[in-house]
């Protein structure tokens, strides 16, 4: 099936890696120009030349921090002088859940994940409902709907109803906006992620001089070995196989 993306220009926020860049990667080789928007802009322009020699698409990196006014409306200024204008955003730059976001980080989520997605939109939809056509994706999470994490919760459940908003407002011009929530994703940062959990959880363990529960570890079980890989990881790993990648 034909996408008919040949010939858009897109933006992806948080593209350098993980999700932002995957979804990079496929619009380029349906034949859109794509932006790879990042905080690094050394990282950002390595993963767009290699996307250039991979896809042949147009492929560009912009630097920018979606929590700031003012790197916003620079990196959209930039964006349209290169690529002529936005026909498609995908908001995804975001923190990778650790597997339970503070309370104390509430305010700096909300600032990246929710006024940053919207900062980007205000940047980008009224070109988009002048030229009658466009597509806004959000990126939110599981967390949305689980419990886990309060700060994940509220920055995830901010984001869709967001998104129902920006929908009303913008689809009488044919704009569409609409909101995905990914489950655990094995990308590089969710595999560090669990990673820490499992070593963090080992440690309390062994301080807490139980060797019984360190041995069960380890130790093969044959219900969880018919279960899925969920299942065979310790407490705090299996929380954040639910929530880490969740957004």
């Amino acid at each position: 099936m034909d996408p008919h993306l040949a010939g858009r220009r897109a933006v992806v926020t948080g593209a350098s890696r993980g999700i932002g860049l995957a979804v990079a990667r496929v619009l380029a080789a349906e034949g859109a120009s794509v932006a790879l928007i990042a905080r690094s802009a050394g990282h950002a322009e390595e993963q767009a030349a290699l996307l250039r020699e991979e896809t042949g698409a147009e492929v560009i990196a912009v630097p920018a921090d979606t929590g700031d006014d003012t790197s916003v409306a620079e990196m959209a200024r930039e964006v349209r002088e290169r690529l002529g204008g936005v026909d498609i955003l995908v908001n995804n730059a975001a923190t990778t859940n650790p597997g339970a976001l503070p309370d104390d980080a509430l305010e700096a989520e909300i600032n990246v994940k929710v006024r940053g997605y919207l900062r980007c939109v205000r940047a980008f939809a009224p070109a988009m409902t002048e030229r009658g056509w466009g597509r806004i994706i959000n990126v939110s999470g599981l967390a949305a709907r689980r419990s886990g994490s309060v700060t994940g919760s509220v920055r995830n459940a901010a984001v869709v109803a967001t998104t129902k908003n920006l929908a009303d407002e913008l689809g009488p011009h044919d704009v569409n906006v609409v909101s995905v929530r990914p489950g655990a994703t094995r990308t590089r940062t969710w595999l560090d992620n669990l990673a820490k959990q499992a070593t963090r959880h080992r440690a309390e363990s062994s301080g807490a001089g139980g060797t019984g529960r360190r041995d069960r570890l380890h130790r093969p079980d044959r219900r969880t070995a018919r279960g899925g890989i969920r299942d065979r990881l310790p407490g705090p790993a299996r929380s954040a196989w639910r929530s880490t990648a969740t957004r």
